[in-house]
């Protein structure tokens, strides 16, 4: 079975490397991309092309992906709906649970859940990943947008490349945050030491940039508000690390002793502003965190935890 992803090329990956972007689009392995281009599989306006090809902003990229059979079975989960029209679902994600398919995760993910729950969803992401424009980690929780037609899907990607789709976080943190509203700008890429976990690093290394502002500060804690202006794999995660102020909670960047094991990371998307595909009336959702997070919140300013 094959699915193709087509998109325009965006200003951020304006005179790159055609297997960059490709890899970066598909979210696959650059090695992945380089062999989808050397075996035809990846047209550049229209025409096969080599892989070191620079690429042009506005310019049509079309990949096609082989994907094994893979059959979608919906599963109830009573999600929690922000908002539905006929292109595009926005959805409060629960701490726990993943975004999508993949060969390392065998229980039921969002995907399944919204299929439950919706009629439709885009083909764009291929049969593991139907309608999904973003992810948020496993143990994050809050707003994430889902496309149910290709054409808003199409629309809240280049959003998302853009940088026009804005996406606001709540965080609990380690340590008294200061100053009161500052930028990180350090870019990310692979843990060398853990391929699993990422890390501030000039090695393969793509740009990051994160606006924090501190919201309260508590004896031992803070809590903080995230603003993305790009959209790294951890990016929160590992930027609050890499100051020193780690998230509470979170098993892979912050202390090793857990407070609650039996719940994530203390980041919830609290709130993502876009704008309509078709309208293109701006639109405003905001989720509210999980009882668990609110309760560590509240130990946290009484200097419980």
């Amino acid at each position: 079975m094959s699915n193709v992803i087509e998109f325009i090329v965006s200003h951020e990956f304006h005179r790159q490397r055609l297997d960059k972007v490709v890899a970066a689009m598909c979210d696959i392995s650059r090695s992945h991309a380089q062999t989808l281009i050397d075996e035809g599989y990846v047209l550049y306006n229209d025409v096969e092309t080599f892989k070191s090809k620079s690429v042009f902003e506005n310019d049509i990229v079309q990949v096609t992906q082989k994907e094994t059979s893979l059959e979608l079975v919906p599963v109830m989960m009573n999600l929690e709906i922000l908002y539905e029209d006929e292109h595009l679902v926005v959805i409060n994600k629960p701490s726990g649970l993943v975004v999508h398919p993949s060969e390392s995760v065998r229980e039921p993910t969002l995907v399944e859940g919204v299929l439950a729950q919706v009629s439709d969803l885009s083909t764009i992401g291929g049969v593991r990943r139907p309608g999904i424009v973003h992810r948020l980690d496993k143990e994050t929780s809050g707003c994430i947008v889902v496309a149910k037609n290709d054409v808003a899907h199409q629309d809240l990607s280049l959003q998302l490349q853009s940088k026009t789709m804005k996406r606001t976080y709540i965080a609990l943190t380690h340590g008294q945050v200061t100053p009161v509203e500052f930028k990180i700008d350090a870019p990310i890429g692979r843990d060398s030491n853990d391929r699993q976990k990422m890390t501030v690093t000039h090695v393969n290394a793509k740009d990051a940039v994160t606006y924090v502002s501190v919201l309260e500060t508590m004896p031992r804690f803070s809590l903080i508000e995230c603003r993305l202006e790009t959209g790294r794999t951890h990016q929160i995660r590992a930027h609050l690390s890499y100051i020193k102020f780690p998230i509470v909670n979170d098993p892979k960047y912050g202390p090793r002793k857990l407070i609650d094991s039996s719940f994530g990371q203390c980041l919830h998307a609290r709130a993502i502003d876009l704008i309509h595909p078709i309208t293109k009336q701006p639109m405003h959702f905001e989720a509210k965190m999980p009882s668990r997070m609110e309760e560590l919140i509240e130990l946290a300013r009484k200097d419980l935890l």
